[in-house]
């Protein structure tokens, strides 16, 4: 094949892989980084320190409380009475400790009915029994009074509507193929197109290039999404809170992206420099042979 096929065909290949490389690392983040309920709990967890999500968490409990009073002139006292104890509690380690069991609870129901095509057409519920009982030995153990005659019921919680749960998970099964698929189809494209370019030192500084703009349009993505997540926020979900669980659950995704950025710069400079080394070699090399083996001269004919 001459070297003008082989060039475009190079070109093809290397931009297909710097496209998906992107593309499989947000799979993958998905589907192997979210779908792990340990992973999921461990980032979670440092918010139940957040000043934002402890004013969130409170704000929804005196409203939840206020609901059931009845209209009338306590009605805004209860709400503020309640949440004031709300704000109180969410300071204590039985806070903490409630939230990691409630986080915990709600993503193994969640990631079970994705994985589950037998619950199609099913709302996803979560018994969070398991929190109260948590909760209920914690403050037992802080001696709070009381605190043994809080009752433990099993109560269904709905976590997602049937039609909302079938939706995500039909995603949910296309990201798991895409991140097996994905980065080895990256990676494949980007041998195949190094291997069958005319050169293949630019080729690989190609490759390097592409990755870092991936990478750099990977990490603005995530700050686009972060945007999108604010202005789409009901009035009733807390903004600042909102923004810190997405800020956790992105932080892998934005330190994979920089590091996609990072590897492709470091590809493409140490190519960069190895040619340009290579080129002061021959340069050198060349005075020195000619120095060498200097060109024989025709001996001139003797006069006569």
């Amino acid at each position: 094949m001459s070297p003008r096929p082989r060039t475009a065909l190079s070109a093809v290949l290397i931009a297909l892989a710097c496209l998906l490389a992107p593309c499989g690392t947000l799979a993958g983040w998905a589907a192997y980084g979210l779908a792990d309920t340990g992973r999921y709990v461990a980032v979670m967890a440092p918010l139940a320190g957040d000043p934002d999500v402890r004013e969130a968490v409170a704000d929804a409990v005196g409203d939840g409380v206020a609901g059931e009073v009845a209209a009338g002139p306590l009605h805004g006292t209860v709400r503020d009475f309640v949440r004031d104890a709300a704000r109180s509690f969410t300071r204590t380690d039985a806070f903490r400790e409630g939230w990691n069991e409630a986080n915990r609870t709600v993503h193994q129901a969640l990631v079970r009915a994705l994985r589950d095509d037998r619950a199609a057409g099913r709302p996803v519920t979560a018994d969070l029994a398991p929190v109260t009982a948590r909760v209920k030995e914690r403050l037992t153990e802080d001696h709070v009074p009381f605190a043994r005659r809080i009752p433990v019921r099993h109560t269904a919680v709905t976590v997602l509507p049937a039609h909302e749960a079938d939706r995500l998970r039909k995603g949910y099964q296309v990201l798991d193929v895409a991140a097996f698929w994905l980065p080895l189809a990256s990676v494949v494209f980007a041998l195949t197109g190094i291997a069958v370019a005319a050169c293949r030192r630019r080729a690989v500084t190609a490759v390097g290039i592409g990755t870092a703009l991936g990478g750099a349009l990977l990490a603005l993505a995530v700050v686009a999404g972060r945007r999108a997540t604010l202005a789409e926020l009901p009035g009733a979900v807390d903004g600042p809170a909102a923004l810190a669980v997405y800020d956790a659950l992105t932080e892998t995704l934005r330190t994979a992206a920089w590091l996609l950025v990072g590897l492709g710069l470091t590809v493409a400079l140490a190519s960069w420099l190895g040619g340009r080394y290579a080129h002061l070699l021959r340069r050198r090399r060349t005075p020195a042979r000619a120095t060498a083996d200097p060109a024989p001269t025709r001996p001139s004919r003797a006069r006569l």
